[in-house]
């Protein structure tokens, strides 16, 4: 939200979220209040603040282990690309994963893995709102690393449209628009979900209000499937953010 603040300031119309949902999507802990405020299906998670390692990192490790089951991750609240993130099996690996997310935020989120598959969607619009179609991720690595976001040769396959089952996919589209909606969101965003390889269940991840736009990445692919290009993606992200602008300044 800080750049999305910068252009307010400066009465500059500019594409995608403005300064609330931005922030918002960006600290995936208050994200993820916000979700659970709404009724939406979230993990179990715990936010804890760093200086509590430095103070006590056995009552910290023991506050983790009460809100979150093995195998977990770990990952700093403000970060995107997968930056800082430890997936981790015991205590010990805790403790060092721990440790390496806190040398990118104040803050780290602790979410318990679940055995899944990576689901990912777009939402596009002001207040006529309209959902991309669904895709998959899959990988050969334990989760969707830096690499594998920004590179092809690690093994990740993008599947798309995903292959579940349709009132499970018509599931995953309506949860990205009820989550949209819940973070304010305006433009366009990518929407992340789990869901649980044995039940089918889905847990809303995060939202990232602005994807990754290159030859790899999802958000533009979910679009082409559903019959926008590349290029009228972009005219139509340029054109809601003026809409979003001109509405603002009544013109």
């Amino acid at each position: 939200g800080t750049i999305q603040g910068f252009l307010e300031i400066m009465n500059i119309p500019y594409g995608g979220c403005g300064v609330l949902a931005s922030a918002l999507a960006m600290d995936k802990g208050m994200a993820k209040e916000l979700f659970k405020s709404h009724k939406l299906p979230v993990g179990r998670y715990i936010v804890i603040v760093t200086v509590d390692i430095e103070k006590n990192i056995d009552k910290t490790i023991a506050k983790i282990e009460a809100a979150v089951n093995y195998d977990m991750f770990v990952k700093p609240v403000n970060m995107g690309s997968s930056i800082g993130i430890s997936k981790v099996k015991t205590r010990e690996e805790l403790v060092k994963a721990l440790n390496i997310a806190k040398n990118f935020d104040r803050k780290i989120i602790i979410e318990e893995a679940i055995n899944c598959r990576e689901i990912e969607t777009g939402v596009m619009g002001n207040y006529e709102l309209q959902v991309a179609a669904v895709g998959e991720i899959v990988q050969k690595l334990s989760f969707y690393d830096y690499k594998a976001k920004y590179s092809d040769d690690v093994g990740t396959e993008l599947v798309i449209p995903a292959l579940l089952p349709e009132d499970v996919y018509e599931k995953v589209r309506n949860l990205a628009k009820a989550a949209y909606e819940a973070l304010d969101c305006n433009g366009f965003a990518r929407v992340d979900f789990f869901v649980d390889k044995d039940t089918n269940d889905i847990y809303l991840n995060e939202i990232n209000t602005i994807p990754g736009f290159t030859k790899y990445s999802m958000f533009p692919l979910l679009w082409e499937e559903a019959g926008i290009s590349y290029s009228q993606l972009i005219e139509r992200i340029v054109e809601l953010g003026y809409e979003r602008y001109n509405a603002k300044n009544n013109r």
